[in-house]
C-alpha cells in the first residue's frame, strides 16, 4: 500500500511517549506539523510533553497492557482530537536482569508488553483504519529481533515477533489501505539503554536524531525502517549464515562488545 500520512490527514499517535524514542518523535512530528496524541503510563511525564505545545500534543495516560483502556484511549482521540492517521505503536521494556538468568515472569512481563501491548493498540486501531480505508501504523521492533543474541531470551523473543506481526499485518490489509511498516534500530541513547551497564553500544545515537530518521521513514515508501546502516547490513548478513556461522559471529560480537565495556568501566573508576 504507497498511503503516507500527512499532518492533513489527521492526527498521529505515539505510544510510550514519555520519555526516549517516543517521546523524541512525538516532539519531530510536532515539528512536521502534526496534532499529536500521547500514551504512557506516566501521567505528569505525559503532561510535562504537552505543556511544550498544549494546542498541539494531547496527553492519554494509559497502560498498554489493558485492553480495555487502550481501546477506550483510541476512541477518545477519535472523538474528541481526530481520526488518528499514523500510529507509532513504540512502548516496550527491556529487562537488563535477563542477561543473567532465565526468568519466567521476566520473560512473561516483557512479552506483555512489548507483544501484548502492541497486540492491545493495533485491534482499536485497525478497527478505525478499516472503516475509513486508509492508515498508516509502524511497529517499534530492533535489530535485535533479527538474530537469537546471548542473554537475549526475552528482549530479542519478543522483538522478533513484532518483525513478524508487521510483516503479515502489511500482507494482509496492505490491499485495504492500510500501510504497516516495521522499526529495526541499533541502539539509542534513552532511559532504557542506560540500564546497560555490561555490553558496549556500538554507534549509539542520539533520541532526538532518531526521531528524524523515524520521521523520514514515515514518509518513504519502504517498509522496513532500518538503522544505523552499518548494523543493520551486519544483522542481515548474519541471518543468511548457516547457524555455526552465524553463531560463531554473533558471539564473538558479543564478546567484544562486554570487553569494551569492562574495559570502559575499569576507565571510569580507575581501575
Amino acid at each position: 500500500m504507497s498511503y503516507r500520512a500527512k499532518p492533513d490527514d489527521g492526527v498521529a499517535f505515539v505510544t510510550g511517549a514519555s520519555s526516549g524514542i517516543g517521546r523524541a518523535t512525538a516532539l519531530e512530528l510536532l515539528r512536521r506539523g502534526y496534532r499529536i496524541a500521547v500514551t504512557a503510563r506516566r501521567k505528569g511525564a505525559l503532561e510535562s510533553l504537552a505543556a511544550t505545545a498544549p494546542e498541539k500534543i494531547f496527553p492519554f495516560p494509559a497502560d498498554v497492557t489493558d485492553a480495555t483502556a487502550v481501546a477506550e484511549t483510541v476512541l477518545r482521540i477519535e472523538e474528541t482530537i481526530g481520526p488518528i492517521a499514523l500510529a507509532f505503536l513504540n512502548a516496550g521494556v527491556f529487562f537488563p536482569a535477563e542477561r543473567t538468568r532465565f526468568d519466567v515472569a521476566l520473560i512473561a512481563r516483557t512479552h506483555a508488553i512489548n507483544v501484548g501491548g502492541t497486540v492491545n493498540c493495533l485491534a482499536p486501531l485497525l478497527d478505525v483504519m478499516l472503516a475509513r480505508g486508509r492508515g498508516q501504523i509502524a511497529i517499534n521492533a530492533s535489530l535485535a529481533g533479527y538474530n537469537g543474541l546471548p542473554g537475549g531470551v526475552a528482549y530479542g523473543s519478543s522483538k522478533a515477533a513484532l518483525i513478524h506481526m508487521a510483516e503479515s499485518l502489511a500482507l494482509t490489509y496492505g490491499e485495504r489501505g492500510l500501510r504497516v511498516q516495521v522499526l529495526c534500530h541499533g541502539f539509542v541513547h534513552t532511559p532504557m539503554t542506560d540500564q546497560e551497564k555490561d555490553f558496549a553500544m556500538a554507534l549509539c545515537i542520539e533520541a532526538d536524531a532518531a526521531a528524524k530518521i523515524i520521521c523520514d521513514g514515515f514518509e518513504k515508501r519502504g517498509f522496513e525502517i532500518a538503522f544505523p546502516w552499518q548494523l543493520a547490513a551486519l544483522s542481515k548478513f548474519a541471518r543468511i549464515l548457516p547457524y555455526p556461522l552465524r553463531f560463531r559471529l554473533i558471539s564473538a560480537l558479543v564478546r567484544d562488545a562486554e570487553r569494551k565495556a569492562a574495559a570502559n568501566t575499569d576507565v571510569r573508576t580507575g581501575g
